[in-house]
């Protein structure tokens, strides 16, 4: 009875699998080849978009460009190219340097390629390009913040507070920035327009700062007084002279320079005809250098 028993729970119809279970069975012995294929594809697509990662150039650029074409038949084709952060630097040059527009293949281009060519625009001290598939660039850049004009050999250029040049073009669009003049006054010249910035109403008597041999300021006041100021001491002189100001109105009286480059005594000169002459703005005429 109990052999007859184990036969019958065996061929039972409940045991059989229902056409479900028969067509999932016979599905399971291609899926797993399927997977297989899957999961190598996504690999290989992996490794192709690490190569646009890498240094462009030669076989490696020309795949590149292969890649996008074939993928941009899938519709994996630039939409729009955002820009970021741009104030100054000209569009028309930096679209030019993305080197990418709708419907090129958003495959086909090299972000770091496109990188290095933006932040060789003169305005542009860091960008940062990004690839968002299915159909969007986005650029952001970071504009160096023009802080001075620096006049040298009768030309004009704004620079940053590192004194790096930042551009020579529209240079009159910031004429609100301070004006340095000579060899050697980008590099030196955040030290002392700092502390002008903080002493406002000295500040606004100043047309120019001249370095002079490299080492240390004169400044050209608007009356047309030369204030020599002490190497390395500029703060401190800065602010003697504003006391002597308040106290003595010196700024105000028709002299020719006031020299602060000794701390424990004040040299001055009147001017020979006592009439004080108006400075003129150097960035119309050249700049005078006194020593």
């Amino acid at each position: 009875m109990s052999r007859v028993k184990g036969r019958a729970q065996r061929n039972s119809v409940t045991d059989r699998p229902n056409r479900l279970k028969l067509l999932l069975r016979r599905q399971s012995r291609f899926a797993r080849p399927l997977a297989w294929g899957a999961l190598v594809a996504c690999i290989g697509l992996i490794g192709v978009l690490t190569l646009h990662h890498a240094v462009p150039g030669g076989a490696l650029e020309a795949l590149r460009a292969r890649f996008g074409r074939a993928t941009a038949t899938f519709g994996l084709r630039v939409a729009d190219v955002r820009i970021e952060g741009r104030a100054n630097t000209p569009e028309r040059l930096l679209r030019a340097a993305i080197g990418v527009k709708p419907g090129d293949p958003i495959l086909g281009f090299s972000v770091e390629a496109a990188r290095e060519r933006i932040e060789k625009l003169s305005w542009v001290g860091h960008a940062t390009v990004e690839r968002r598939l299915p159909n969007l660039i986005v650029v952001a850049v970071q504009e160096r913040r023009p802080f001075a004009i620096w006049q040298n050999q009768g030309k004009f250029v704004l620079i940053d507070r590192t004194g790096q040049v930042v551009t020579d073009s529209n240079v009159a669009d910031f004429r609100q920035l301070p004006l340095v003049v000579g060899p050697g006054a980008p590099e030196a010249a955040a030290p002392l327009i700092d502390a002008l910035v903080a002493r406002p109403v000295l500040q606004a008597r100043v047309v120019a700062a001249v370095r002079v041999g490299e080492r240390r300021w004169n400044l050209l006041l608007k009356s047309g007084m030369t204030v020599k100021l002490p190497e390395g001491h500029e703060a401190v002189a800065l602010e003697r002279l504003v006391s002597l100001d308040h106290e003595h109105k010196l700024l105000e009286r028709p002299l020719q320079f006031v020299d602060l480059r000794l701390p424990d005594r004040l040299v001055v000169r009147a001017r020979t005809d006592a009439v004080a002459v108006p400075a003129k703005d150097p960035r119309g005429t050249p700049a005078r250098n006194p020593a």
